[in-house]
This record gives C-alpha cells, sequence and structure tokens, in this order.
C-alpha cells in the first residue's frame, strides 16, 4: 500500500494543501474566537523577518515609528464620508467599559487615518513641519465573514505610514516611492515573489483616497493576491480632520497625504507562491532560518555538527543545529522539509569517516555529499542561487499564466481557468467591470503597455489585469 503524502496534493485541493501546511509546519492555528488567529513561534518568526526587512526601508524613506492608540472615538470616523461608509460593514464597535455603557461608543482600530489626522492637525503648523512622515506596526481589527488564515483574519498585524505633506506632487511621489522602491524592492528582492506594480480602478480604490498604488502576487493556483497598497489622500483627511499649516507666503493650506501598509497577508502570499506539496519553500534572504545542520546519529556527529554550527554563523549564516538525536532522523528531516529552510546539512558517522556532509537543497530539491571543509566557502552561493531561482519560477509562473485578451469573456474565461488576463481598459471600462464581477473574477490594477504605473486610470494604452482573487 502506498504511504499517505504528508500534506493534501496542490493539485488535488489547493486550499486543503495550504491548511495542511501552516498547521504540520507548525505555522499558526486558528483563535478561540471566529476569524482570529495565533501565530506560532516559526510563523512569528517568518512575520519578525519580514518586519526587519521592511522596518530598515521605511526608516531609509525617512519615515519614523510612532504608536497610536487601538480605540479611536466612532465620532472620529464620521468626519471623512466616503472612508466610514467603506470600513462600516468591517468594523468592531465597543460600547461598555468598566460595567457601564460609554457615553460614546468606540472603534477598535481598522485603520488609523482618522486618529493619526487628529494629532497631525494639532502638529502642523508651519511649512516647516512639513513633510512629516509616521509609521507604526501594530494590530488592527476588521470583522471578517470568510476568514482564512494569514489571508483574511479579524485581526492581523500590519505596517501602516501616514505621511503629510506641502504640495500633492510631494505627497504624489512619495506614495509612489514606497510602492515602488520599499513595498516591490522588499517583495521581489527578498520574498523572491514577481509582483505587478499597477493602479486600481476607482471601484477597488482605498476609502477616501483619490489614488491606490497595488502589487498584485500570482499564487500557486493562479489567483492574484493583493500583497501591498500606498495611497494618495488628497486633501480629504486634511478637510476632514483641518490639517493645515502657514505656507512661505503666509497662506493657510491644506496638507496633502498619503497611507500605506502591508501586513501578515504577506505570510500566506509566501506560503502560497512558494510552496509544493513538501511543504514551505523560504527564500534564503528571508530566512530566520538559512541553513539546519542534522546530527544522524553518534556522539562524534552530535560534536561535529555544533562545531560546523559555529563556523556557519561566524560567516554571517543564520544556522540552526538539530542534535536531537534521540528523535528518529527522518522525522526530523521530514520536519525541516515541510518548514522550506532552504538547506539541511546531514552528518553521521560515516560522513565523518569520510570528511563529508549530505547537503540537501530544499528549493531546487536534491542531494549531494560535499566536503565538510568547503561548507563555510560554499553555502552563501548556494543561497543567493537558490533564491534567484525562487524569482525566476515566479516570474515564469505569471508570465505562462497570463493571457492577452480583446473581450470581456475571454477575460472571464482565462480567470476561472487559473490564470490572469491582460486587455485594453478602454475596452473593458466600469461597465465590463460591473460584468466581471458577477463571474467572481476582478480587475486587479491597471497597467500602463510597458508594465510601468499609468498616470491616470485613462492614459492611452492602459491595460487591466484581470484575475480571481483571495
Amino acid at each position: 500500500m502506498a504511504k499517505a503524502p504528508v500534506l493534501t496534493p496542490q493539485a488535488e485541493d489547493f486550499p486543503r494543501w495550504y491548511q495542511d501546511l501552516i498547521n504540520k509546519a507548525e505555522l499558526a492555528d486558528n483563535g478561540p474566537v471566529r476569524g482570529t488567529m495565533v501565530i506560532r513561534p516559526y510563523g512569528y518568526g517568518l512575520w519578525e523577518r519580514m518586519q526587519q526587512e521592511m522596518d530598515a526601508r521605511i526608516k531609509d524613506a525617512g519615515a519614523q515609528n510612532a504608536y497610536f492608540p487601538l480605540f479611536i472615538p466612532q465620532s472620529y470616523l464620521t468626519r471623512e464620508a466616503e472612508h466610514v461608509e467603506g470600513f462600516a460593514p468591517e468594523l468592531a464597535v465597543v460600547t461598555h467599559g468598566g460595567g457601564k455603557e460609554l457615553e460614546e461608543p468606540v472603534v477598535v482600530r481598522p485603520t488609523s487615518e482618522t486618529i493619526i489626522n487628529d494629532y497631525f492637525s494639532k502638529w502642523v503648523q508651519s511649512y516647516r513641519d512639513l513633510p512629516l512622515l509616521i509609521n507604526q506596526w501594530a494590530n488592527v481589527v476588521r470583522w471578517e465573514m470568510r476568514p482564512r488564515v494569514f489571508l483574511r483574519t479579524t485581526e492581523f498585524l500590519w505596517q501602516e505610514g501616514h505621511t503629510a505633506h506641502a504640495t500633492y506632487e510631494d505627497a504624489r511621489d512619495y506614495a509612489a516611492y514606497i510602492h515602488k522602491e520599499v513595498y516591490a524592492d522588499f517583495m521581489v528582492n527578498v520574498l523572491g515573489i514577481d509582483v505587478v506594480l499597477g493602479r486600481k480602478t476607482p471601484k477597488e480604490r482605498f476609502a477616501g483616497a483619490i489614488n491606490t498604488l497595488t502589487l498584485e502576487g500570482m499564487m500557486g493556483d493562479g489567483k492574484a493576491l493583493q500583497l501591498g497598497t500606498s495611497h494618495e489622500l488628497g486633501t480629504n483627511f486634511a478637510k476632514a480632520f483641518n490639517t493645515s499649516y502657514l505656507s512661505k507666503e503666509g497662506h493657510q493650506e491644506l496638507v496633502w497625504q498619503t497611507s500605506w501598509g502591508v501586513s501578515t497577508r504577506m505570510v500566506g502570499g509566501l506560503i502560497m507562491s512558494h510552496g509544493d506539496d513538501n511543504g514551505l519553500r523560504v527564500p534564503p534572504r528571508l530566512a530566520a532560518v538559512q541553513v539546519v545542520v542534522m546530527a544522524i546519529k553518534g556522539d562524534e556527529a552530535v560534536a561535529k555538527v555544533r562545531e560546523l554550527g559555529e563556523a556557519l554563523k561566524a560567516a554571517g549564516l543564520r544556522v540552526h543545529v538539530d542534535d536531537r538525536v534521540d528523535t528518529p532522523f527522518g522525522r526530523r528531516a521530514v520536519d525541516w522539509e515541510l518548514k522550506g529552510v532552504p538547506v539541511r546539512i546531514e552528518i553521521g558517522p560515516r560522513d565523518l569517516e569520510a570528511g563529508t556532509a549530505m547537503l540537501a537543497r530544499r528549493i531546487p530539491g536534491g542531494k549531494e555529499p560535499v566536503s565538510i571543509e568547503s561548507l563555510v566557502a560554499l553555502l552563501p552561493k548556494i543561497l543567493e542561487d537558490d533564491q534567484a531561482l525562487l524569482l525566476e519560477q515566479s516570474r515564469s509562473r505569471r508570465e505562462a499564466r497570463t493571457s492577452d485578451v480583446t473581450t470581456i469573456e475571454e477575460a472571464a474565461e482565462a480567470a476561472v481557468a487559473g490564470g490572469w488576463a491582460r486587455m485594453p481598459w478602454a475596452a473593458l471600462g466600469e461597465d465590463g467591470e460591473a460584468r466581471l464581477a458577477e463571474q467572481a473574477v476582478s480587475v486587479r490594477c491597471l497597467v500602463a503597455e510597458d508594465g510601468s504605473v499609468p498616470d491616470a486610470d485613462d492614459a492611452p494604452g492602459t491595460v487591466a489585469l484581470v484575475a480571481r482573487a483571495y
């Protein structure tokens, strides 16, 4: 009788595979309240590495970290009509506290544009106070009707940036900088996901924004996942909260603003972009553990893996030494395979006699014996090669499964078949977008013919990217 697979095969049931992997790789568990999640240490380690990489890029962009309250007076949200309308179905509202009914209900933070603007209006007085560039790492709550761990949860973790500028042009350029130089750089060069940068249609814009820039990634089943957004808010919130400044010319002017964010949804995107039937595959530049050094059995092997582990750490690699020889080696190897650690170094008594170790590469697959003495010099290049391979595979999948079409029917057919479609926005339009939505197909973003982000929705040559989405 054939041995049952550890995970449900992707081709058999992709959603089941996803859930199996989260459970068996010990990434997360469901929380006690519907739609919440418990992020387990290995999964949180992935998020911590994402935080570290993103935080460095955000600070390089000039933003500083701050923190704002979790509870927001309900009246704040009503000041910007489009904003409150967009978030109303997702709000969690607290009406009682300390055993008493509150004088004014408070909303559990769904996003922080309103409360941050209340403070921006106090902090910004003069053109000398601009630009004001703030970021916070926090949790948010949006009551989710169709929860899915990491992808859509009632509570999730994220960063949200909020900025105020003297001019429209400055705000526009900063939103674009975050979109490309912070988010895209991280997703392409660290996550190894070949994202498409584009502009959301008016229907899909963030509530209260005048423009939303998005990054869309193709998952292993051909669906799209929005991995991050950067918004131009214009003066909408500045008007609502009277966030203004005294210009050099002595005039009182409204600030122009942006907001932007990425979340633990990126962990879900990582799983669905790179995972295979054997488990997760973690990009080496992201991995909290790049190399696991494993003793198969024997005291001498244990001593050697500890020595090698220290040498690899000294060379700048992120290393875990697995010397649990009282646990069967096969079980441990499967666990590390599931967790997607890029490289395993396996050493047993026979390897020691030969002066070699078994090198197992998770990303391309395969094992080969190598000289133990060569590993310190060999591994950095192997890790970079495997990082490049993941990005190449992500790009090849997107290109192979994207079709150029000319009709709404062809676009829907391509999306339903598990791919993306590109068609001229002028031929699709808002009416066509509504027709696609009836088939659970959406316009993920608008791009220029050369792949850049168009300056406006109706710019000549603008193409709509159409897909089913998470």
